[in-house]
């Protein structure tokens, strides 16, 4: 069992753990730990394990992420899990009894530092400077640790006792003036940081700008020289075969990444899953400096954060630089919070016909063609791309758009997200 931050995850993980006992498990408690580190200790103990975390939404929800002792668990242990829980019904005994249980926090920890150690040569970060922008997040001093290790320079910021919910895959204005605001203060190479349950990555570079999750993960593909990477449609559509890779396309979810990852273990060769949150599976054993960096198929975000500033490092690139070399697509991205799922669903139905969607994107021009694999995600006559879909775990809608540069791409994201504000208030 393993928790983040939140006010109600200690209370949850204790119910959980008295449930897991009453069924004829023993649950060991490894405390207030990064999702990637749990995921890594079980997965050494053929265990399974539960992360009580909301991730990125608001302090005042919360959830669990289920693994079995081989990893994360698919859709078809969601739909098992659904079944089961419909066949206990009332039946359940609640609540259950509480008890003291084993722990293995420091454990856990250590084997995941050990993993991490060797992803960089000694001393790889060295003359770095570097925030480490700790907010809530549960790798707050881990993290800070772990980049020291390599030698950088590190500076903690923005530690906050109340829980602050980051979403790495749309990060707020008022978040990014602060880091501009620490960028110009300290001179900062960088800026790092995670999520809540730090499964994803946050990177800022030396200008205070997001360096975006699926250029994080391109950088950690290439750091890992993937043979395969497997991304969901809504990753920069600049991310293809010309970078010496074969690309797979799913569904946005980590299980939908994991079942393509699971196919494409079928040829030879690293796969590397990512997200447009950061969010980086390792989908095969591989060799880094050495050593064997053993699979982990859940979101790490240490793994990419450490892709990302090695490769500057070794380069001499700044993070901007490194950006500037791929020639990709501008994008933006951003979601409506606290909207309802039924009336993302009946957006997403009334949208569904060609002619409505034309009307819905009249004012960014023609729809050239509709990649429909999650959501509506359109092609307009200009080049540019607007892609629409609900959360799939939030009550959110969410825009992600690219285009000829940063102005036009948050442009066209706003003002979408602003029609389909109007659009669901006018139903």
């Amino acid at each position: 069992m393993g928790r983040d931050l939140r006010d109600s995850s200690p209370a949850i993980a204790q119910d959980c753990m008295a449930a897991l006992a009453a069924s004829g498990f023993h649950p060991v408690d490894c405390g207030a730990i990064p999702t990637p580190a749990l995921a890594y200790y079980a997965r050494q103990h053929g265990a399974a394990a539960l992360m009580v975390t909301g991730s990125h939404i608001p302090a005042d929800r919360n959830g669990i992420k289920f693994y079995g002792p081989k990893g994360e668990i698919d859709k078809a242990d969601e739909a098992a899990i659904t079944s089961y829980v419909a066949e206990l019904s009332d039946g359940y005994p609640w609540p259950p009894a509480q008890a003291d249980w084993q722990t293995a926090h420091e454990q856990a920890l250590a084997a995941f530092r050990d993993r991490v150690g060797g992803i960089l040569t000694s001393r790889a970060l060295s003359g770095m400077r570097l925030g480490v922008y700790q907010h809530s997040t549960v790798a707050a001093e881990l993290l800070v640790e772990v980049l020291r290790s390599f030698g950088a320079d590190v500076t903690p910021v923005g530690k906050s006792e109340i829980f602050v919910p980051v979403d790495t895959e749309a990060v707020g204005q008022e978040t990014i003036a602060k880091m501009k605001g620490w960028v110009r203060e300290f001179k900062f190479d960088a800026v790092l940081s995670a999520d809540a349950d730090a499964d994803r990555p946050l990177v800022i570079d030396e200008n205070g700008e997001l360096f975006r999750g699926d250029l994080i993960g391109l950088a950690t593909a290439l750091f890992l020289k993937a043979d395969i990477v497997v991304t969901p449609v809504t990753s920069n559509s600049g991310i293809s075969e010309a970078f010496g890779f074969r690309v797979l396309r799913t569904k946005v979810g980590s299980p939908f990444v994991i079942a393509g990852m699971e196919a494409a273990r079928q040829a030879a060769g690293t796969v590397v899953g990512f997200e447009a949150n950061g969010g980086v599976l390792l989908g095969s054993d591989c060799l880094l400096n050495g050593k064997t960096l053993s699979a982990l198929p859940t979101r790490d975000s240490f793994l990419p954060i450490l892709a990302v500033l090695g490769t500057a490092a070794s380069t001499g690139k700044s993070l901007s630089g490194l950006r500037e070399t791929w020639h990709l697509p501008v994008c933006a991205s951003e979601r409506l919070e606290n909207f309802p799922v039924e009336k993302s669903r009946a957006l997403m139905r009334k949208l569904a016909g060609r002619d409505a969607l034309q009307e819905f994107l009249a004012p960014f021009g023609n729809v050239a063609d509709v990649d429909e694999t999650d959501g509506l995600r359109a092609r307009m006559a200009s080049g540019e791309i607007i892609h629409l879909r609900p959360s799939g775990n939030a009550p959110e809608f969410r825009c992600y758009a690219e285009a000829a540069s940063p102005g036009r791409a948050a442009e066209i994201v706003a003002s979408a997200l602003e029609r389909a504000r109007d659009a669901a208030l006018a139903d």
